[in-house]
């Protein structure tokens, strides 16, 4: 059955001020970059076409318009395998416009936070990923309902106070 659910990219169109996104898993389903960089493979960051991908253009166009997005992970340390490899892509989001900031687990024990990551769109719209034990999305859910997005945005803007910059955290 077909999602009625608009696509990020539908949702990034109709954002006019900001998108904010949290995760705080340490580890997602594992993919073919992820599995490449195990095994040494490295980007060579002066070839862009060679890791530039429609995600980063379509994070690129919206930032040109104007609309800030920001990310924060929360990460328990020593970081995973995983982490470490997110960290290192992490590149590709910072050219493409995002700011990202990362803040050590023990550092949110006494944030409230939301039970999953999550994307705020101008503060009134979320997308609420839900994930399978080992990090693959089982679905995404969309709402709009007040209390749900005051909760996320305020849990965001906590950790991201907290934060360290993506330049000056090092895994």
């Amino acid at each position: 059955m077909p999602s009625s659910a608009p696509s990020f990219a539908e949702l990034l169109a109709n954002c006019h001020r900001s998108a904010v996104h949290l995760e705080m898993r340490d580890s997602y389903a594992t993919n073919d970059r992820f599995e490449a960089w195990q095994r040494g493979a490295r980007i060579n960051w002066d070839d862009r076409a060679s890791w530039w991908h429609p995600y980063d253009q379509l994070i690129a166009d919206t930032v040109a318009r104007g609309v800030s997005i920001r990310r924060a992970r929360i990460v328990s340390e020593p970081v995973t395998e995983y982490i470490k490899w997110e960290h290192y892509v992490t590149r590709a989001n910072t050219t493409a416009g995002e700011q990202v900031r990362w803040l050590p687990r023990r550092m949110a024990s006494d944030l409230a936070l939301s039970g999953n990551d999550f994307w705020a769109f101008d503060n009134t719209l979320l997308r609420i990923h839900h994930f399978s034990g080992d990090g693959a999305v089982v679905e995404d859910e969309i709402t709009d309902d007040p209390a749900t997005v005051k909760l996320c945005v305020s849990a965001f803007e906590a950790v991201w106070q907290r934060a360290t910059p993506h330049d000056d955290y090092h895994v």
